[in-house]
């Protein structure tokens, strides 16, 4: 489910932040006047994002790198959980699944969740959780990427792994992190699975 974002406009300037974030900013404006001495409100970021590849403690898993705003989607950080959920089928082959994105892999683990069809390795993500959060899908095709960009040796080296992004309703999208290869394969096949979860900024 994407955030609600709320626009603020003075003169020039635009912002365009997760009505959550604003919420925060507007309690802690209000306790500072009320409350000066309570006024210590936790930012959105705490302190300096660790490096990339790095356990993010709180955030459930590795640093991933930031992602710029895309369409609705505002910028964010990838937190890849630190292990595999295993191994599965993508899901149902001569099936075609519309409106898979190549770069939104949660609408696409979404649109797989809500499906009657079982759809094992979005299930595996969707389910999975660590320090506390529940919010991981299965990454888009772009998303995998951006892991061999940023952390490649997070991920096993001699194995494929399941984006979210359908080529057709035969074949999807997988990533190898030993050479960096995109390509497609029949949604029978079981390959590696990372969960991956947004980290708001």
């Amino acid at each position: 489910m994407k955030p609600e974002m709320i626009t603020l406009k003075h003169g020039d300037a635009t912002i365009k932040m997760p009505a959550s974030s604003l919420a925060k900013l507007a309690l802690a404006s209000t306790f500072a006047v009320v409350f000066p001495q309570a006024a210590n409100v936790e930012p959105t970021v705490v302190g300096t994002a660790p490096a990339l590849g790095e356990y993010w403690p709180g955030q459930g898993g590795i640093n991933g790198g930031l992602v710029a705003a895309r369409g609705d989607v505002p910028a964010h950080y990838l937190i890849f959980a630190a292990k595999d959920a295993g191994s599965f089928e993508w899901g149902p082959r001569n099936t075609d699944l519309p409106g898979t994105s190549k770069t939104d892999g949660k609408l696409n683990t979404e649109l797989m969740c809500f499906e009657e069809k079982n759809y094992p390795a979005a299930n595996a993500c969707a389910e999975y959780e660590a320090d506390g959060h529940n919010d991981f899908y299965l990454p888009a095709a772009a998303e995998l990427y951006q892991g061999w960009l940023n952390c490649p040796q997070v991920f096993a080296q001699d194995c494929y792994y399941w984006s979210s992004s359908q080529r057709s309703a035969h074949y999807a999208f997988f990533m190898h992190f030993g050479g960096g290869l995109q390509g497609s394969f029949a949604k029978l096949n079981e390959f590696r699975v990372r969960p991956v979860r947004r980290f708001f900024i």
